[in-house]
């Protein structure tokens, strides 16, 4: 989603432009970049790698 379009209903005017401060919380919040990955999908991801090492380790231990 962009913010060419969108208009701001405080002021009226395209939010692109960012005239108002309404405008520019939308606009830095419609073009915030976070991590590629979830820090949970991440934790899930070290747990199970974890569970696996351990099951490994039982049977060929």
């Amino acid at each position: 989603m962009s913010c060419e379009h969108l208009i701001c209903a405080r002021c009226s005017n395209p939010v692109v432009e960012g005239r108002c401060a309404t405008c520019r919380e939308a606009r830095s919040e419609l073009h915030r970049h976070g991590p590629a990955v979830p820090p949970a999908l991440v934790l899930a991801g070290l747990v199970a790698l974890l569970f696996v090492a351990l099951v490994v380790q039982r049977v060929y231990g």
